[in-house]
């Protein structure tokens, strides 16, 4: 793969150079997704639709688009040469994102129950993210990322690191709360509670924005910075439009829960109202 990797790549300042312009183009596609999220939804689950092409399977779909976030890193580290990879804070960073895509990638797509068929443009552009992010995250953690012998024990990594374990436990913890909802031939929606679900409506999402926003703080990079804000655009605009949907649905909905973040939801929903009405 090292043989790959150079003819992309004359040189290792030039791949350096060409991640950065990834992570920077990451932000531009955040800044981009967030307007258009203004007014559509992201295409699957309840939102799915046709216009966005032929429905795949959930499971399969799942499966598909997550495996390259864990296939592409697993073959940057065996076969190239990985040359950060002996560094602790590098290791560790290295396995919270591992950890993430196990369990994104094995787990969760078989444990799904039903679950609406995924659009297929959706299905793509979430194979495309995933090979492009998985390459650029563990390209630079693996070959490139430098941090102090001390980097372990400074309060960025050691609070990221408490942040992306309490993320990961509450995404994990939510998403087994939605799958349980319903008994053995039940069908429709029901309204989750227990855990975060009691404080949001997207106690999954948070979850996950929570996780990302730890590595980010523990990586101290542009590029995982990068990753952390496209995936709060993009769940929270989600987390949004489920709060709208329950309360829309169930008369008895919690007055009391927020959509994703405890304060912050209100204002994106406004700003979403006042753009409708104006355009």
């Amino acid at each position: 793969m090292d043989a790959l990797l150079s003819l992309l790549f004359s040189s290792e300042e030039e791949e350096l150079y060409m991640l950065d312009r990834m992570a920077y183009l990451m932000f531009l596609m955040a800044a981009c997704t967030f307007i258009t999220l203004l007014f559509e939804n992201v295409p699957y689950g309840r939102y799915a639709t046709s216009k966005y092409g032929f429905p795949v399977n959930a499971r399969f779909a799942w499966f598909i688009q997550e495996l390259p976030a864990l296939l592409l890193p697993l073959c940057l580290l065996l076969w190239t040469s990985s040359s950060k990879t002996s560094l602790l804070p590098n290791q560790l960073l290295i396995a919270m994102y591992f950890l993430h895509y196990v369990q994104r990638a094995c787990i969760y797509p078989f444990l799904i129950r039903g679950g609406k068929p995924t659009p297929f443009a959706s299905f793509a552009l979430a194979f495309v993210f995933c090979c492009y992010n998985g390459f650029m995250q563990i390209r630079y953690l693996s070959h490139y990322a430098e941090y102090p012998a001390y980097w372990v024990t400074h309060p960025c990594f050691l609070i990221g690191s408490v942040l992306w374990f309490v993320g990961w436990f509450i995404n994990v913890q939510s998403d087994h709360i939605l799958r349980n909802l319903r008994k053995p031939g039940e069908t429709g929606y029901k309204v989750p509670k227990g855990g975060m679900f009691e404080y949001v409506s997207g106690a999954n999402f948070l979850g996950e924005i929570t996780e990302w926003a730890g590595f980010a703080l523990a990586g101290h990079s542009v590029h995982s910075a990068a990753f952390a804000i496209f995936t709060a655009v993009v769940l929270a605009s989600r987390a949004v439009a489920h709060h709208k949907w329950y309360l829309a649905k169930f008369e008895d909905y919690p007055k009391s829960r927020k959509a994703v973040f405890f304060l912050v939801v209100h204002p994106l929903s406004g700003l979403h109202r006042k753009l409708r009405i104006h355009s």
